[in-house]
């Protein structure tokens, strides 16, 4: 299941990162998979509402557009919910890539941080055998201009990866996945944010090579070039 913010749930028109995991699954990955979650929807910015099923490529199948993903929500918002999300859908594995709105509006890094042990704690009470990899957050455009801004981003990153090394079992192992490389703000992004076709492959390359790395799922992600 796919947890994330407006960079997940992507908005009309865009193909998003979650299309380009479920065609590098489908070339990949060793055995039968669900992608699963209560939404299937993109952020339509006319309504200011999830509300646009105008994903760029059509043929994206209903079943794999499942996610929890919303405009504007963050940690502090899929904290509360996740537990029951996992229930129902019977997810066992998540890919999440939360904190940039936190940070932006809502909470500090040490909040932030404290709203991902909840999380965690609310999923595994779920399903106790789940697995997790959690992506950093990227700094953006305004973590480029805003110093103060910039170094709670790092700040929490820091956070994340000792809430990841302090939470991780055998059982139930979490994955820090890392700053996709060759992460260029003005290439990766159309807007200084959110992500460009380029910056859609970035972000599931380094799910995709977390899942490979850490727990041999799938394979190698390869960007295309240009």
């Amino acid at each position: 299941m796919f947890v994330g913010d407006s960079m997940t749930i992507g908005s009309a028109g865009d193909y998003t990162w979650r299309y380009r995991m479920w065609q590098h699954l489908n070339a990949s990955f060793g055995g039968p998979y669900r992608i699963v979650g209560p939404r299937r929807t993109l952020h339509d910015p006319a309504e200011d509402a999830a509300t646009s099923h105008a994903y760029r490529d059509p043929d994206f199948p209903e079943s794999a557009r499942g996610h929890l993903a919303g405009w504007g929500e963050g940690w502090l918002h899929m904290a509360p919910v996740i537990g029951e999300t996992v229930r129902h859908h019977r997810a066992d594995t998540l890919l999440v890539s939360l904190g940039l709105i936190d940070l932006g509006f809502y909470t500090n890094a040490i909040q932030t941080a404290e709203n991902v042990r909840e999380f965690v704690a609310g999923a595994r009470a779920a399903a106790p055998h789940l697995r997790a990899v959690l992506m950093p957050v990227i700094p953006n455009v305004r973590a480029a201009a805003d110093p103060a801004f910039g170094a709670e981003c790092a700040h929490f990153n820091e956070l994340l990866a000792k809430a990841v090394a302090d939470l991780s079992t055998p059982a139930s192992p979490l994955l820090l996945a890392s700053e996709p490389p060759g992460w260029h703000i003005d290439l990766a992004t159309y807007d200084g944010t959110h992500p460009s076709e380029r910056g859609e492959h970035l972000l599931a390359s380094s799910f995709a090579d977390a899942m490979h790395q850490g727990w041999g799922v799938g394979g190698t992600y390869r960007v295309p070039l240009g």
